[in-house]
């Protein structure tokens, strides 16, 4: 059963989304945040596990509140929390700067309460929101190759990890990179898993984004 935090500045969407995962069998509300530092307040003392995050809020905004809540979860809980982004604003420079700071997906504010529910399931699993196809064109449009020094934890990764991390940025998924580098799903998953923790990642989609910004992300046919 996935635990949620609802996060929304406005009392009548906060109070829907909260009756309806109340309604819902299998999800659990155990928080409710009008704001981006209530959210991270909240999500430090429920430990969700799927965060639903607002993007416009006043004073401190749904993004700058997924980036804190992802860099203060513990380092026991690797897998968690997963952030789901909610807003009105159908923009892909939104969905670019949510993806950046670790977000797992992005959704309009009235998607059917179904989608909704099968999104959270998703990504509370540990998957991707976004189509590899639609994902590889975002990054192609908003993540430019780093200008800047290599990023710290890129020494850490050993060839084969520094291989699934440019297949990732690709946008294969596990499956589909144990068929082509001929290794079990299992290895693969743990090559993934190693290369997040050694580049403090918190999503899959944020390893996407930094494959390609450190140009390492395989270019497929």
């Amino acid at each position: 059963m996935p635990s949620v935090l609802v996060v929304d500045d406005q009392f009548l969407i906060r109070s829907g989304l909260t009756a309806l995962l109340t309604a819902a069998p299998g999800y659990e509300v155990v928080g409710e945040a009008a704001d981006g530092d209530e959210a991270v307040r909240l999500a430090a003392e429920t430990r969700p596990d799927v965060v639903l995050m607002d993007i416009r809020m006043p004073g401190t905004d749904g993004i700058t509140a997924t980036e804190r809540i992802l860099a203060g979860r513990d380092a026991d809980r690797a897998d968690g929390p997963k952030v789901l982004v909610l807003t009105t604003f159908d923009s892909d420079e939104y969905v670019f700067r949510a993806l950046r700071v670790g977000a797992s997906g992005f959704l309009l504010k009235d998607t059917p309460p179904d989608r909704l529910l099968a999104a959270i399931a998703t990504v509370h699993a540990g998957d991707m929101l976004f189509s590899p196809r639609a994902l590889r064109g975002l990054v192609d449009t908003y993540a430019a190759p780093a200008a800047r020094a290599p990023h710290p934890g890129l020494a850490a990764l050993t060839p084969r990890e520094r291989e699934v991390l440019g297949l990732v940025g690709a946008g294969l998924s596990n499956a589909d990179i144990a068929a082509r580098l001929v290794l079990s799903a299992a290895t693969v998953k743990t090559h993934v898993h190693r290369c997040m923790s050694k580049l403090e990642l918190s999503s899959r989609a944020q390893a996407v984004v930094l494959a390609h910004e450190f140009g390492l992300a395989v270019r497929m046919p």
